[in-house]
C-alpha cells in the first residue's frame, strides 16, 4: 500500500515494529526541543589501570556522533576523550557484519562467522572479557537498554551458533558469572517453552533479583541480576536517566573490589532507529548515550584508575549528513539502508591507558588492548 509516495513495510520483532521506506534517499529535518546536558571533565592524571569500562553504541558511526553534536548545538560528552581510533568491523564470513559476529569480536577477540555470539567460526565457545577478569578475581558487570539475549549481551554472556537462538542464550546465564547484570527480556526468564525459570535458577545460583529500581538501591554487595522489562527497555523520553543511573550504580557496586572490574555498557537502541531509518528517536538516544558517556567520565576521573572506551559494533542505516543549522541545532540527514553498513566505527578513549586506542586496527583488537592492560 503507498502512502505519500512510499511504500511501508512492517517487521515484527518480539513487541518493537520496524518502519521501512521505499526510497531513503529524502532528507529528514531534525531539531530537539531542549538541548542534552554536557561537562567538561578533568582529564585523570597518568595512573596504573585498575578498572575498565567498555561502553558500545549500537550501529554508531561518526555521522551518527557528528549529528548529535551538531543538534545539541556544538556539544557532546565524547569530546573530553583523549584519544580516538578507528576499528574495522567485518567478520570471519562477510563484509559487513551483525551485532552478533562484530559482539563476539569486542568479547573475546576473535572473529567469527554472522549470527554467532561467543563462539568461534566452528561453534567452539570462546572466552571472553568477562571470564577472563572472573579469572584474576576482579568484578564484572553488564547493563544494556535492550533484552539480554540480544546479540552484544549475549556475546560477552553466552555461547551459540545462532544469536535468536532466545532461551538457549539465556539458559547460559545460569553459569556466566558476571557479577551485575542489568536489562531487558525477562519473559525469556520466566515464560519459556521449556517450562525452565531462570530466574529461580538464577537465585538458587546466588543472584539477588530485585523487582525494580528501589530494590536494587538497597542492594550493597553480592551478584545481582535486574530484568524489569519484558522486551527492550523504552524509548529515553519513557525511561527517562535510566541507563546512565544504572550505569552509575554499577560502577559503585563493582568498584568494591580492590582487584579492579570490566564493565560493558551498551546503548542497544541506536540500531534500532537506524535500522528504521527514524532520525529525531536516534538522536535521542545518542544523546542518552552521551549523557551516559558523561557520568561514567566524571566517575572515572574522580577515580583515577579506570579506562573508559567508546565505541560501536558496526554502523546501521548508513545516515549521511547533508545539511543543517549548528545555530539553530538543526540537522538534515538522509538514510541510504535499512541494514548495517561496512564502513569503519570510531573508538574513544578517556583515562589511563587511553593512548593505546589511537590509529586503525581490527575490533579484535580492542579485546587485546584491553587484555593487556588489566593483565588478563
Amino acid at each position: 500500500m503507498k502512502i505519500s509516495g512510499l511504500l511501508i513495510v512492517w517487521y515484527l520483532f518480539g513487541n518493537i515494529f520496524y518502519v521501512a521506506a521505499q526510497g531513503r534517499d529524502r532528507e529528514i529535518k531534525v531539531s530537539l526541543d531542549e538541548q542534552s546536558a554536557v561537562k567538561q571533565i578533568e582529564i585523570p592524571k597518568n595512573r596504573k589501570i585498575k578498572n575498565v569500562v567498555l561502553m558500545i553504541g549500537d550501529g554508531m558511526s561518526l555521522t551518527h556522533m557528528y549529528s548529535a553534536w551538531a543538534v545539541n548545538k556544538r556539544r557532546l560528552n565524547l569530546e573530553n576523550c583523549q584519544a580516538v581510533g578507528l576499528a574495522k568491523t567485518c567478520c570471519y564470513d562477510r563484509l559487513i557484519t551483525d551485532s552478533g559476529a562484530a559482539g563476539t569480536a569486542l568479547a573475546t577477540g576473535h572473529k567469527t562467522r554472522y549470527h554467532f555470539v561467543g563462539v568461534d567460526p566452528e561453534g567452539k565457545p570462546l572466552q571472553t572479557l568477562t571470564d577472563l577478569a572472573t579469572a584474576k578475581n576482579k568484578s564484572t558487570g553488564i547493563v544494556v537498554t535492550c533484552r539480554l539475549n540480544d546479540a552484544t549481551p549475549a556475546a560477552f554472556c553466552a555461547h551459540n551458533t545462532d544469536r535468536e537462538a532466545a532461551e538457549a542464550i539465556i539458559a547460559d546465564y545460569v553459569h556466566c558469572g558476571v557479577d551485575f547484570i542489568f536489562g531487558g527480556g525477562k519473559r525469556y526468564f520466566d515464560e519459556r517453552s521449556d517450562g525452565r525459570n531462570i530466574l529461580e535458577e538464577m537465585q538458587r545460583a546466588g543472584y539477588q533479583i530485585p523487582a525494580d529500581k528501589a530494590g536494587l538501591d538497597t542492594i550493597k554487595k553480592g551478584k545481582v541480576l535486574a530484568v524489569w522489562d519484558k522486551h527492550d527497555l523504552p524509548r529515553p523520553g519513557v525511561r527517562k536517566e535510566i541507563l546512565s543511573e544504572i550505569s552509575s550504580k554499577a560502577l559503585d557496586f563493582l568498584a568494591q573490589n580492590k582487584k579492579g572490574f570490566f564493565l560493558m555498557i551498551e546503548s542497544s537502541q541506536i540500531d534500532d532507529y537506524g535500522h528504521s531509518n527514524q532520525l529525531k528517536p536516534l538522536m535521542e538516544e545518542i544523546l542518552d548515550f552521551d549523557r551516559t558517556v558523561g557520568k561514567v567520565f566524571e566517575w572515572a576521573a574522580r577515580d583515577g584508575q579506570t579506562l573508559v572506551i567508546v565505541t560501536a559494533d558496526h554502523e546501521t542505516g548508513g545516515l549521511t549528513l547533508v545539511g543543517g543549522s549548528l545555530e539553530n541545532g538543526e540537522i538534515v540527514g538522509k538514510y541510504s539502508t535499512g541494514d548495517h553498513s561496512g564502513v569503519m566505527v570510531p573508538v574513544y578513549a578517556f583515562g589511563p591507558g587511553a593512548e593505546k586506542f589511537t590509529g586503525i586496527y581490527e575490533n579484535t583488537d580492542i579485546f587485546l588492548k584491553i587484555k593487556e592492560l588489566l593483565k588478563l
